[in-house]
């Protein structure tokens, strides 16, 4: 398959890359990072990406393009880590010529006219690296640096289950590059003073249900407090993660038109919740959308039903 995808993106001279909505970093880090690759393989072709805003902790990577509709005649879409094609961020992928998939989620149905999906990858940074190397294309270390940037969040520090010989020979490939992994974690890990404060609040209000599912809640009134961004407050879910006995772990985040989840887990899976409530994603990291406090009371009792089976059937877990 990787073969038939390289033969394809060889005829064409433009080529667009998209990916889903609200970007995380495998998202960016495999969209960037083929960018650099074919740019660096096919001089000649012209190649963007395009989607909403970057994250700021995210923007070392690199900037969105700016395109006109017209760019998308006899262009070469391909729209990459996105498991479901309303998910997708730009609708004018549909103007395209041709569109490739290329995607690892664990629910994902094909669209376009070349799907290649593999669950079994962590990261789809790891099949981007992974289809450079087997079809003989170059690396360089600016395309290392936004492809090993996905690998390490979409693994959780390489942490995560799901995990291969495979996901290391890739991360070791990319090193090999001179990429500065220091400075990776660098750009990923500070933070402004204003996130660690909030986080401080995550630590003395979090809340539980009977079983033990932990969540907080985002407010507007608590984000301006905190003068961080939405984003910041949603990546905080991690604050949550090694509680003794909360398996399951939930961040709720005001927008102005909903209330975004993310649900986040340990030994358990939790992806079916998520399409329950619009939304989806990993086995044991996806996200959903909800509309009131009716919903988010309903969500709870969903997750805190699933956390108390999966403690009567795996009394070991922690």
């Amino acid at each position: 398959m990787f073969n038939e995808i390289k033969k394809v993106i060889e005829e064409f001279d433009t080529i667009i890359i998209h990916r889903h909505l609200r970007p995380d970093g495998d998202c960016i880090g495999t969209q960037f990072g083929l960018k650099q690759i074919l740019k660096d393989n096919y001089p000649d072709k012209k190649i963007y990406c395009v989607g909403d805003a970057i994250p700021e902790y995210l923007s070392f990577i690199g900037n969105n393009d700016e395109i006109d509709d017209d760019i998308y005649v006899d262009a070469l879409a391909i729209v990459v880590d996105t498991s479901i094609d309303t998910r997708i961020c730009d609708n004018r992928y549909l103007k395209a010529k041709y569109i490739i998939k290329i995607d690892h989620h664990d629910d994902s149905p094909d669209f376009g006219n070349l799907c290649y999906v593999d669950p079994k990858s962590p990261a789809c940074c790891q099949i981007i690296t992974q289809f450079a190397s087997e079809t003989n294309l170059i690396i360089t270390k600016e395309a290392a640096e936004a492809l090993y940037t996905g690998m390490v969040t979409d693994t959780g520090r390489f942490q995560f289950r799901g995990l291969s010989r495979k996901t290391f020979e890739m991360a070791g490939l990319l090193i090999d590059t001179g990429l500065d992994t220091e400075k990776v974690y660098a750009e990923l890990n500070l933070k402004e003073l204003e996130s660690y404060k909030l986080q401080a609040y995550v630590y003395k209000n979090i809340k539980r249900t009977p079983n033990g599912v932990a969540y907080i809640y985002f407010t507007n009134k608590i984000i301006k407090k905190f003068g961080v961004t939405r984003e910041d407050a949603a990546a905080l879910v991690s604050s949550l993660s090694s509680i003794k006995g909360s398996m399951f772990w939930i961040t709720f985040v005001d927008y102005p038109e909903n209330i975004r989840v993310r649900l986040r887990s340990r030994f358990m899976s939790i992806n079916e919740l998520g399409r329950k409530y619009r939304g989806g994603g990993h086995l044991q990291a996806a996200g959903a959308t909800i509309y009131n406090k009716k919903e988010m009371k309903q969500l709870l009792k969903d997750a805190d039903d699933l956390i108390r089976e999966f403690k009567a059937n795996h009394p070991e877990a922690k």
